[in-house]
């Protein structure tokens, strides 16, 4: 199945998703409220905590309300859509393949790990190994929480914000680049350099949900990305700034040149892609 035939599946008049979003992030609020609410009357939670200026100051907990959060928009999101388009879950998350989620983390590990050298290469003062920080349980909590917040990004904006941009659009660039945009704008915050740069690749990765018809492929990639970022390559000018990391790279000078590459890089998983059949091809199997 296509990813338009996906999309098209259960209920998708217009007045349902005006009503969808709204109560996505009624439910999103209850269940994080349900979950915080707890451990904050418990004492098990200091305001201070909540209040902490970097994810370095309390790095577990950081990543564990991280994992609450957007655990919240999974539920949410799965519920709004059962609710009002009749979609389950595996709807929204199309022609699933564990391989895809392989091939896209390893392709992309690949182009972190030739952007680290580069900069390495012109900037060798700017990192420092920072590996006593790490501990088994920063670890985990880490690998979970960014599963978890990683797949929920591909769940709203490649799966239900994307597959409602195809039917209304039938146009798979004008869908892709519009789901980009919203994301892109979301992390505005995080700089301009960041925000291009997550324009851009929910853009690609929108096109290559589209492309196979499932988010399997585009979750491994953005998954392996922000791992490497909080426990691999910290960067002092990223949104995991301050947390333990095997090396810490400060090199405020290149997050042009950084841009850049991550550039060249999406435009070369793009051409696997769609140009690859041989290593990534089209997943055809849907769950029934």
């Amino acid at each position: 199945m296509t990813y338009l035939d996906i999309a098209a599946r259960g209920k998708n008049t217009l007045w349902r998703y005006i009503v969808a979003w709204p109560l996505a992030l009624v439910f999103w609020l209850i269940f994080v409220l349900l979950l915080l609410m707890p451990v904050t009357l418990m004492h098990l939670i200091r305001p201070e905590q909540l209040q902490a200026e970097s994810a370095g100051d309390h790095p577990i907990l950081f990543f564990a309300l991280q994992g609450v959060v957007f655990a919240g928009l999974i539920a949410g999101f799965t519920l709004a859509a059962l609710l009002m388009h009749r979609k389950r879950f595996a709807d929204l998350c199309g022609n699933w393949s564990w391989r895809q989620v392989g091939i896209g983390a390893a392709v992309w590990l690949v182009m972190l790990i030739v952007g680290t050298i580069i900069d390495w290469g012109l900037a060798p003062k700017g990192f420092t190994f920072t590996a006593g920080g790490l501990t088994p349980a920063l670890v985990l909590t880490t690998v979970v929480c960014l599963a978890v917040q990683t797949f929920a990004e591909e769940f709203i904006f490649r799966g239900y914000l994307t597959q409602s941009l195809l039917l209304a659009s039938k146009q798979p660039v004008i869908a892709a680049a519009i789901s980009a945009l919203v994301f892109g704008a979301l992390h505005i915050p995080n700089g301009t350099p960041q925000a291009v740069n997550a324009t851009v690749m929910g853009f690609v990765l929108a096109l290559i949900a589209i492309r196979t018809g499932s988010l399997a492929l585009g979750w491994g990639l953005h998954f392996v990305n922000n791992l490497f970022g909080a426990v691999v390559v910290v960067s002092a000018n990223d949104v995991f700034k301050g947390t333990p990391a095997l090396i810490t790279q400060n090199t405020p000078d290149l997050l042009w040149v950084d841009t850049a590459f991550g550039l060249i890089a999406l435009a070369v998983v793009a051409l696997l892609v769609f140009k690859g059949d041989r290593l990534i091809a089209p997943a055809n199997q849907y769950p029934k």
